[in-house]
């Protein structure tokens, strides 16, 4: 079968693999109708995520249809169409029992690497490097779901993949983050990154009760889509004081909420880009976390700072005196997406959302070379790319 490989940074390539087969009794294998590119694909690509391999598959938003279920599976069968969620688990084990999917006990058959860098190990995830078990992703045309009775979850044909697609990761991405913000009423947001995360997570805020959402970015493109799409108030970094214009808006108190959506490749104009730029260089940072030491010192007295974008490692600088003196929540963490998966579909299905608006170029897979330099790049106003098998 053809799927989408890394081989090197800035380095992947379509080639043939072998497909996969049933393993555990509780496998399924997909024949993989639709899969995108995701801004944390991105961090793989770029080269900031340790422990790839020549070869791997990528990709964790997929979806498509079951083509064969080990024998342990007794609520699927071959035929149905399902969205497969990104972090792989167990559903049986501790942190399962708690809804905390992401932190699965039984997935990650590398937890002891992720504990040497982490302290604790996450669950497994597709197509996101040995450090988080090494499984084959989705930009490919099948892919094998270990835990298929638990993660694999149904959509009936009357929907467009677009539509549901998006359920695999980046709505209940975009939706904990802003339910992490304990939003009350009326209550104003700040969000940081107007990539297909940060323009579902706006979305998301106005679903629970937010009055006003202001997105930060720097793309036209983009600060277009968070405002006649997502109904943002929209700032662009480059040309505005984003601290002074949120202290305007906000009559000096500052948001109830902040959201990080951009995580450890902040783009930031200045001394401190440079600064953290430099340090990542010379490895002495791992990551450049100025969107976060922004959050955290725009954010209101009592506020909360919820963190949806990825971080890999050491950061740098980061303001923990405002943190502390100032009382602010901080909520993070991968999302866990089974348990916003039939909820969110509801409202899809209701009509209360179509996540689809973030899709800017579909592609066969073949192209997933050039969508990833696309994406990457911010060429032909890519926001969101969905790829074809």
């Amino acid at each position: 079968m053809k799927a989408n490989c890394w081989f090197g940074k800035e380095d992947v390539r379509v080639v043939e693999v072998n497909e996969p087969k049933i393993i555990n009794q509780r496998d399924a294998i997909v024949k993989i109708t639709s899969t995108a590119i995701c801004g944390s694909d991105l961090h793989l690509y770029n080269g900031f995520m340790p422990l790839m391999k020549q070869g791997d598959i990528l990709g964790h938003e997929f979806m498509g249809d079951i083509v064969e279920v080990g024998p342990a599976v007794k609520n699927l069968r071959t035929g149905d169409r399902v969205v497969v969620p990104f972090p792989i688990a167990c559903g049986n084990c501790f942190s399962c029992q708690r809804g905390l999917f992401s932190l699965c006990e039984n997935s990650n058959p590398n937890a002891w690497m992720a504990e040497k860098m982490w302290g604790h190990a996450p669950a497994g995830l597709f197509g996101y490097s040995h450090l988080t078990g090494g499984y084959a992703g989705g930009q490919a045309e099948y892919a094998r779901v270990p835990f298929a009775d638990v993660g694999l979850f149904k959509v009936p044909d009357g929907l467009p993949d677009e539509k549901v697609l998006f359920l695999s990761d980046i709505f209940p991405t975009g939706y904990m983050a802003a339910e992490n913000c304990n939003l009350q009423p009326g209550d104003t947001v700040a969000v940081w990154g107007c990539g297909p995360v940060g323009q579902l997570a706006i979305k998301s805020c106005f679903l629970q009760g937010a009055g006003k959402v202001f997105a930060i970015d720097r793309f036209p493109e983009r600060l277009r889509m968070a405002h006649a799409d997502a109904g943002a108030e929209i700032l662009n970094y480059e040309t505005t004081d984003v601290y002074e214009a949120l202290m305007d808006a906000t009559g000096g108190r500052g948001p109830d909420a902040c959201i990080d959506a951009v995580g450890l490749e902040a783009h930031t104009p200045g001394v401190i880009g440079w600064y953290d730029r430099l340090k990542q260089s010379m490895m002495l940072e791992t990551d450049r976390p100025q969107v976060l030491r922004e959050a955290i010192v725009a954010c209101r007295n009592g506020g909360t700072v919820s963190v949806p974008g990825v971080y890999g490692g050491l950061d740098d600088k980061l303001p923990l005196g405002s943190l502390m003196n100032r009382s602010i929540t901080v909520n993070t963490g991968q999302t866990h997406a089974h348990r916003y998966m039939q909820p969110l579909f509801d409202r899809i299905a209701r009509g209360e959302i179509d996540p689809g608006f973030v899709i800017t170029h579909t592609l066969p897979l073949d192209e997933a070379p050039d969508a990833y330099k696309m994406f990457r790049d911010k060429q032909d106003e890519c926001v969101k790319v969905v790829l074809k098998p």
